[in-house]
């Protein structure tokens, strides 16, 4: 006799139940379950036994927010920032877990998304490149009501006003800033460069200059700069490794943004080599067309990649850095036909890398090794790097 199908019990608003936490899940949440029904709980940890409070309900599944923990896990720790709980700041998810946790919990986000998207194992250790906090080198701050510097808590549009934020670098020097009047309901932008220059809205300073390795590179306040101070050296270390690019070869930097891999592979690839970096952003382009205005062989397009890439012919090696969303079946199909002997994939979001590895995998190419980084610590955002080979046919 088949058993019968056990109907969620609806849930509602405010509602306050106990439960234990089962899993990661990717987002930032936590997956548990009340009489059938699915909830995504913020601010718990895996094998926790936890009060929470119901915070929305849909057809699918709920989230809720912990309450208080009646037994906690042994990862538990006090957070660092006063900010970090449930009705306050909405920036970091993981501050309530012991650091290495965080990045085993990540891990296994990864390992989730290819199982599930993918249909694959992989074994992928989510590797320490910092300081926990102090990273950040870029964030862009509301103003509540009252003209105070904050930050929008989570699921809301309520601003709250912050002190200090300590996951920002000291250049940015946030605490000094909290204490000055803002215009009420601004966006304020603040950054801190590696040569020490600093940024804020309103200030004259328009351009700062990030040194990575041995190169100067010139980043507008509009340009896409990654924002923990070590990932631009992180990152560049392992394109340039998994690329072994040779003299001569022609590199497509696609999502290239102002340059930071073209600046990398230059020197690998010689002055009979050359390099097509394209990118959507004018600002981008703009700074890049700056830093390599004495490479005569760094082609810039200013242009979709969807759309430019389809008037490109031959490559080696591609570079695919793209937005969160990522690089999108089209893309991919049009890689199959250029047919590069390697494709380097930076990805900041593990679903859609496991969804574009399926669709690379049906174009002929075989995920060859994978490394992730913890770009940003307390959050649950994780940056990977994977290398993907066309198959060998016999």
């Amino acid at each position: 006799m088949a058993s019968e199908k056990v109907t969620p019990k609806k849930m509602v608003v405010g509602q306050r139940v106990s439960l234990t936490i089962e899993k990661v899940a990717h987002g930032g949440h936590f997956i548990a379950r009340h009489e059938g029904a699915v909830i995504f709980v913020r601010h718990a940890i895996p094998g926790e036994e936890c009060t929470i409070e119901i915070s929305s309900v849909g057809s699918s599944f709920n989230r809720g927010d912990v309450v208080s923990v009646e037994k906690a896990s042994p990862d538990r720790v006090t957070a660092p920032c006063s900010y970090a709980h449930r009705l306050g700041c909405g920036g970091c998810d993981f501050q309530h877990i012991e650091i290495s946790a965080q990045r085993k919990l990540k891990s296994d986000v990864i390992r989730e998304q290819f199982a599930r998207i993918a249909k694959m194992e992989v074994d992928v250790e989510v590797e320490e490149v910092g300081p926990a906090l102090g990273w950040r080198t870029r964030a862009i701050a509301s103003v509540t009501k009252s003209g105070k510097l904050g930050f929008i808590s989570a699921r809301s549009h309520n601003v709250i006003a912050i002190e200090n934020c300590v996951i920002t670098a000291p250049g940015i020097g946030f605490a000094e800033l909290a204490k000055k009047q803002w215009q009420a309901g601004a966006k304020i932008e603040m950054a801190t460069s590696s040569t020490g220059e600093s940024f804020v809205t309103g200030a004259n300073l328009s351009v700062m200059h990030e040194k990575v390795g041995n190169n100067v590179l010139e980043v507008s306040n509009d340009s896409f700069w990654q924002s923990h101070v070590n990932a631009p050296s992180v990152l560049t270390e392992i394109v340039s490794e998994y690329a072994q690019l040779q003299p001569g070869e022609h590199v497509l930097d696609l999502y290239g943004g102002v340059g930071l891999f073209t600046s990398a592979l230059l020197s690998q690839i010689g002055a009979t080599g050359r390099v097509d970096l394209i990118e959507g952003s004018k600002s981008a382009t703009a700074d890049a067309k700056r830093n390599f205005a004495d490479a005569n062989n760094v082609n810039i397009v200013t242009a979709s990649v969807e759309r430019a890439i389809t008037r490109i012919d031959g490559g080696d090696v591609v570079i695919l850095d793209p937005p969160r969303e990522g690089a999108g079946k089209e893309v991919i199909s049009e890689l199959a036909r250029i047919s590069p002997r390697a494709i380097i994939y930076v990805a900041c979001d593990p679903a859609a890398l496991a969804r574009d590895t399926t669709y690379l995998q049906e174009a002929g190419y075989s995920l060859i090794k994978m490394r992730a980084f913890d770009l940003f610590p307390m959050t649950h955002h994780i940056e990977s790097v994977a290398l993907y080979e066309q198959n060998k046919v016999s």
